[in-house]
């Protein structure tokens, strides 16, 4: 039976960025708009989540189509609790820009461009097939263009001009991808074609494992996942602080979605090889992404990098979660669940942290560690908020960071792949050093680059989201075990895609 409740945290920002563009001339009226749009998303996606546990998986047929034909959006667990924590930053970000965003952004279509952004978020997170998911991607994409540019500095015009360059090829790719899924099993719809692969014959297998790596290379690049995540550390780096926030904390996190929906429902005949790619790709992005961390002396640098490390951490839950056999099937379920208690928590963290990137620019007019230094003296509630937020992404209990990485090492053990785990042992120790740097170099030690007139600087306007989103974190470590019920309910689904193809073919 077709929910309409599905497709509603698509229609509300589509809707409301529509609104906001007859506004445009009106910052008030615009902030009033999102603010409203914004609470509205987040009141459907917990709403959505609470019908999904307690009825099962959620479809919509567009048309009432049967599906493979027609539309199709699908909420599980998974994309659910992806719908809540995408909403929850949105909202801070908002919030954090009526203070900190300059007016000239504001009148440039800041509000709508927000709202269409998340429209292609929600849309890539519900849809239950790939060419949607494709539309989605772009939708998402523009917007993020459009975004990366306002100001209109150079550095921003530059760096965009390469993401764009980037993610056309990827796009093409992507279209490739899709001809060749097609051509194959007459297929785009993702329930169905997992179908239909689980009844190929043998000598089909081997293209599917090729369209496979094609879409892993496709998603691996949003996600800037190792080898691909060349482009991310400048892209990041430039824009306004309240807009890398929310495309730093969301877009590679959709990238991971969008692999971890690929390789737990449709790629899955052949996991020892493709999942094993993953695995070592997560590998590599958490160590050279740490490596890059810890080299550098830039308070926003560091955390655009550690954007890639902590990617990794995500990939290395997808690629255990292949060992399924016998008693490592608890271990990699384990691995999984830790993968989404990751995604959640990085989205919460590391946005906390870019926010409080912007405040202390916003104070110093840096971002360089070796002018600055001694600010916890005069703003000791941006110090020991960073301090927090540094430990949970760091995975020190009883912060967020912890569990999520808890999980991901009791996988790896329970299955006995003890090479990742030390791997992420040691990249969350350089993840340790690297935040202590900031906190040392920043607000430790003799004052620094703070300017006189900024030492009065009512800067707690500005803290309110950041110390919610640090509230979110400690609630979620405290709360592991409430929270743990829920992700556990997505792995299982994930690790049992008969679920997800029977919600949605209706097949007993």
């Amino acid at each position: 039976m077709s929910n309409n409740l599905v497709i509603w945290p698509v229609l509300l920002p589509l809707l409301a960025s529509g609104i906001l563009i007859l506004f445009y001339k009106n910052v008030k009226a615009q902030r009033f708009i999102s603010a409203v749009a914004a609470i509205g998303s987040l009141v459907l996606a917990f709403y959505l989540a609470s019908v999904v546990s307690s009825q099962g998986i959620q479809v919509f047929f567009g048309g009432d189509w049967v599906p493979p034909y027609g539309i199709t959006l699908v909420a599980d667990m998974f994309s659910s609790i992806m719908v809540i924590f995408c909403s929850i930053l949105a909202l801070i970000c908002l919030f954090f820009g009526f203070k900190n965003l300059d007016p000239e952004r504001e009148k440039t279509f800041f509000y709508p461009f927000v709202q269409f952004l998340m429209v292609g978020i929600y849309g890539s997170l519900l849809t239950g097939d790939m060419f949607n998911l494709f539309v989605f991607f772009e939708i998402m994409l523009l917007a993020s263009f459009a975004l990366l540019v306002l100001g209109s500095s150079r550095a921003q015009l530059r760096e965009t001009f390469k993401y764009v360059v980037l993610n056309m090829v990827s796009a093409v790719l992507f279209l490739m991808a899709l001809a060749m899924l097609y051509g194959t099993l007459g297929t785009l719809n993702m329930a169905d074609a997992a179908y239909k692969i689980s009844q190929l014959p043998p000598e089909y297998q081997g293209v599917m494992t090729l369209v496979g790596i094609l879409f892993m290379l496709i998603f691996g690049m949003k996600a800037a996942l190792f080898p691909m995540y060349f482009w991310l550390p400048r892209s990041y780096y430039v824009p306004p602080t309240v807009i890398a926030t929310l495309i730093g904390g969301l877009l590679t996190k959709v990238g991971v979605y969008a692999l971890i929906r690929a390789f737990t429902l449709i790629f899955v005949h052949e996991p020892t090889f493709t999942h094993n790619i993953l695995l070592w790709m997560g590998a590599g992005a958490m160590f050279f992404g740490v490596l890059g961390a810890i080299s550098q002396m830039d308070f926003k640098r560091i955390l655009t990098y550690h954007i890639i490390s902590q990617v990794g951490y995500m990939i290395m839950g997808l690629g255990l979660a292949a060992f399924i056999v016998g008693e490592s099937a608890l271990g990699a379920t384990l691995a999984l669940a830790g993968a989404i208690f990751h995604v959640v928590h990085n989205i919460i963290v590391k946005s906390c942290l870019f926010l409080l990137s912007g405040v202390t620019e916003k104070i110093t007019g840096t971002t360089d560690l070796r002018k600055m230094g001694g600010l916890l003296k005069f703003f000791p509630v941006l110090g020991w908020t960073f301090f927090l937020a540094g430990l949970s992404m760091a995975g020190v209990p009883p912060l967020s960071g912890f569990f999520s990485k808890f999980l991901l090492l009791q996988g790896g053990l329970y299955i006995g792949h003890y090479v990742i785990v030390f791997i992420a042992l040691g990249v969350g120790v350089l993840t340790l050093l690297s935040m202590m740097k900031i906190f040392m170099y920043t607000f430790w030690g003799e004052e620094k680059g703070i300017p006189e007139e900024k030492k009065s600087y009512n800067y707690m306007q500005l803290m309110p989201p950041v110390m919610a989103l640090m509230a979110i974190s400690i609630a979620m470590g405290l709360g592991a075990e409430w929270i743990f019920g829920y992700i556990w309910m997505a792995a299982e689904q994930l690790m049992n895609p008969e679920y997800y193809i029977n919600a949605v073919l209706a097949k007993e």
